[in-house]
């Protein structure tokens, strides 16, 4: 399947199945969470690479990888989470007001409210993998936008700001206004967004560790200022 073909609703509860199955960790994210997940890694200021987010899905753990069943098994799942954040990329590329972050709902008191907790903690777990990166938005024009899932997806928030989250009304309107920031924070990072491999052009030609060192020392390199 090409990774281009958006996720059925088949293949949707196929992953979703998957990812509350015992075959995942307890830590492994739910569709709600990866997608808050995946939404920061594809609007964030930096690009990264599937290595090092994908094993972030499955848990905090290293060792918390799925039990597969054979290597065509571990292939099924790994395309179907590629072809969830391909589905994220291309609505940013193509409509990113039709963006749509997975929410879930839940029954209050007779009414029906958005509860967007999951989905934050997945995309501030984005957010941690290039915090440095990020901070810089703390001192933009868009800094009120990323407010809301700070409140609901940080480990920690200031008490002074436990007020904000306490009712779930309160969390209600702020999932609102997530759904109308997130493509605000994309076009904020997009022409500031840096690729994930840096091409370094070399002046001069590379020394092979077995070349004599260029500071003069009549050393090979691996044994003089490459051994640093």
């Amino acid at each position: 399947m090409h990774l281009e073909q958006p996720l059925s609703e088949k293949e949707f509860d196929e992953l979703d199945q998957f990812l509350l199955s015992d075959r995942c960790s307890d830590d492994a994210m739910t569709m709600d969470t990866l997608h808050g997940y995946l939404t920061a890694i594809a609007i964030g200021p930096e690009s990264i690479m599937p290595a090092e987010w994908l094993p972030m899905v499955w848990g905090e753990d290293e060792a918390a990888a799925p039990k597969w069943k054979n290597k065509r098994d571990e292939e099924r799942i790994v395309n179907l989470i590629m072809r969830f954040m391909n589905e994220v990329l291309i609505t940013f590329e193509v409509a990113p007001k039709d963006f749509e972050p997975l929410f879930c709902e839940h029954e209050v008191d007779g009414k029906v409210l958005i509860d967007p907790e999951a989905w934050c903690w997945g995309f501030w777990e984005g957010v941690e993998l290039r915090a440095g990166s990020w901070d810089a938005i703390w001192d933009s024009d868009v800094a009120e936008l990323i407010r809301p899932i700070y409140l609901l997806g940080a480990d920690e928030i200031e008490e002074t700001e436990l007020a904000e989250v306490d009712d779930p009304v309160k969390v209600h309107a702020l999932a609102l206004q997530i759904e109308a920031n997130v493509p605000a924070i994309y076009r904020h990072w997009l022409p500031l967004r840096k690729p994930a491999v840096e091409t370094i052009v070399r002046d001069e030609p590379k020394v092979g560790r077995n070349d004599d060192c260029t500071c003069g020392s009549g050393k090979k390199f691996k044994k003089c200022c490459g051994a640093e």
